[in-house]
């Protein structure tokens, strides 16, 4: 295949960046802080890639900040098509990669290939959730939405009946980045059982 032009070269950039522009059109179940609307994808990316800078110091391993924060904006860019799956809906959970897989495909073959493949390899080391840059990255995706259910009074935790194992359970990925979050997140909790915004119907899986 011969090589495209610089021309066809960046027009498939900008179709790819008009193109991600439509995950500020994807609204997630957690709400802004000071009991404001539901976020959006794009908006939670941000505020996660942003958080990992900041909060770097608290990985439990060094990591390569800018790989981090890349990951952090690009993870949500398939829920373009896929939609939304909210962390503890169980039936959406289970056909979440199949969908997932579909729209990495198409979204990020609107790239010329050489990035296609780049921004590919990002999104399956961020799922694979292995390296240490993905492990931190996934402390930012757990901590940013715990920390505004925490400013709302836990009021998207009681809208879905969300028990204290299962957040456990997620929270899990938050101690593989960072164990310092992890307390700050296992506090959070405590709290918001203790108020009775999270159900505390079965033990978790930390005690």
């Amino acid at each position: 295949m011969s090589e495209i032009t610089e021309n066809e070269r960046l027009s498939r950039q900008l179709a790819f960046s008009l193109e991600i522009d439509k995950e500020k059109n994807i609204l997630r179940q957690t709400h802004l802080s000071g009991h404001g609307r539901r976020e959006n994808d794009a908006e939670h990316a941000w505020h996660m890639a942003v958080m990992s800078y900041i909060l770097r110091e608290y990985a439990n391993e060094e990591v390569d900040i800018a790989r981090v924060m890349l990951m952090c904006l690009i993870h949500d860019i398939v829920e373009i098509d896929a939609g939304d799956t909210y962390a503890y809906d169980e039936a959406g959970l289970a056909t979440q990669k199949a969908r997932e897989a579909a729209a990495k495909e198409r979204i990020f073959s609107l790239l010329p290939e050489d990035q296609k493949k780049e921004l590919t390899a990002l999104f399956d080391e961020f799922e694979a959730c292995e390296s240490v840059e993905s492990k931190f990255a996934h402390s930012m995706d757990n901590l940013q939405p715990l920390l505004l259910n925490d400013s709302n009074g836990g009021g998207d935790w009681v809208e879905h009946n969300v028990t204290a194992s299962q957040i456990y359970g997620r929270q899990r990925k938050t101690r593989m980045g960072s164990e310092s979050l992890y307390g700050v997140v296992d506090t959070i909790i405590k709290k918001n059982i203790q108020l009775g915004n999270i159900q505390e119907n079965r033990p978790h899986p930390e005690q």
